[in-house]
């Protein structure tokens, strides 16, 4: 549909209608009048009424439905001053308000559409004041008297009932603009909270599957290399790497049913990281842990944080480190926070960002307001302390 279709819908679908029909109806009874009034009608007079009648139609039409859509204060006073000249020069000419009353009542309802209470005042006074004038000279007072009260009252309803209108059709369009604000806004947290979990999964998997998978693959390659000259000791790495098989494969199924599988959630976190590293000991790697200050309990998000970043930074040990020695140190003497720090005597590294694993740390101490430190340099071993409000 072309543009001029939509602005002929958007005309026919606003105020203009009921604008033209009262207008078109005043006009009818005027011509009735004139008709019966046997007076005879000088052809100049009649071409003027009609151009007059016909210029305050189309202003009233498309002149409003442009100064609406410019929504300019001088656009809107232009066209009141220009539409109530051509209706008091219709009065003037017709000599009565009687059959002409009419057209401007809707004039008084467009200054509740287009104009401020403090310009909208004025003009109604002036749309009073024209309709009234005439009476006011040609009739008698009291008859004056009791169209004034008529025609006061008629433009107050109009104004009043225009603007409720107005306002009603505002809420409205504000109410659906809230609504679509709202679906809109609902999609993007259900986005966000899908995305949310799908990090919270992958983390869960990177660091509790891969863990096991690292320590498994440990034990395995040490019973490799020992296999031809002791049996025993070897047969003793394939043990531990099936029961940490097990282990694994209980998390994951644990994890699957219940969407998490914390290890913190039946014991305290000193008893889990000790269990932690009595794993990478049974690996072949020293792991020394120590606890400073008063155990104290922490939430079960700080306490899988703490674990997980113990876990994953002992993984990286036995993945990339080569190293022989590991201090894993769990401190509660500052009672504003708990510090949980990781450190090797491996290779070292010269990046200290690290990969999705370190990354997932990050992640879940920021949730919690926390801050993580790594140093690490070429040589010179790895250190990752994570620290976490009490």
């Amino acid at each position: 549909m072309n543009s001029s279709s939509n602005n002929s819908l958007k005309f026919f679908s606003s105020g203009n209608i009921a604008f033209v029909i009262v207008v078109c109806a005043s006009y009818a009874s005027a011509t009735t009048a004139i008709l019966y009034s046997r007076r005879p009608v000088p052809a100049w007079e009649a071409v003027v009424l009609v151009t007059l009648g016909s210029a305050y139609l189309v202003m009233g039409t498309y002149g409003f439905a442009l100064c609406r859509r410019a929504g300019s204060l001088i656009w809107g006073i232009s066209y009141f001053v220009i539409q109530l000249l051509l209706a008091a020069t219709l009065i003037l000419l017709r000599g009565s308000t009687g059959e002409l009353a009419l057209i401007l009542l809707p004039l008084a309802g467009q200054t509740a559409l287009l104009l401020p209470l403090g310009g909208m005042v004025p003009f109604c006074v002036l749309i009073y004041v024209t309709l009234v004038m005439p009476l006011v000279i040609r009739s008698r007072w009291v008859d004056a008297i009791a169209m004034g009260v008529i025609y006061g009252t008629g433009i107050v309803f109009v104004v009043v009932f225009t603007r409720v209108a107005a306002s009603e059709r505002e809420a409205r369009r504000e109410l659906a603009e809230a609504n679509t604000r709202l679906r809109e806004r609902a999609a993007q947290i259900e986005d966000l909270a899908i995305t949310k979990e799908r990090n919270r999964l992958a983390r869960e998997i990177h660091d509790s599957l891969g863990h096991y998978l690292t320590v498994v693959n440990v034990q395995i390659s040490a019973a490799q290399t020992i296999l031809d000259h002791d049996r025993t000791r070897a047969l003793d790495h394939l043990t531990k790497a099936q029961t940490l098989t097990q282990e694994g494969l209980a998390e994951v199924r644990h994890s699957v049913a219940a969407l998490r599988a914390s290890p913190t959630e039946s014991r305290p976190l000193p008893e889990a990281l000790a269990q932690l590293a009595e794993q990478w000991n049974a690996a072949g790697l020293r792991v020394k842990f120590a606890v400073a200050g008063t155990i104290r309990p922490l939430t079960p998000q700080a306490n899988l944080t703490l674990y997980r970043a113990a876990q994953e930074a002992l993984t990286n040990v036995g993945k990339h480190a080569h190293a022989s020695n590991v201090d894993l140190y769990l401190d509660y003497r500052d009672a504003r926070l708990v510090l949980l720090r990781i450190t090797d005597d491996g290779l070292g590294s010269t990046n200290s960002e690290g990969g999705f694993g370190l990354l997932g740390v990050r992640e879940r101490v920021q949730l919690l307001s926390g801050a993580v430190r790594v140093r690490t340099e070429a040589g010179k071993g790895f250190s990752l302390e994570v620290s976490l409000p009490a």
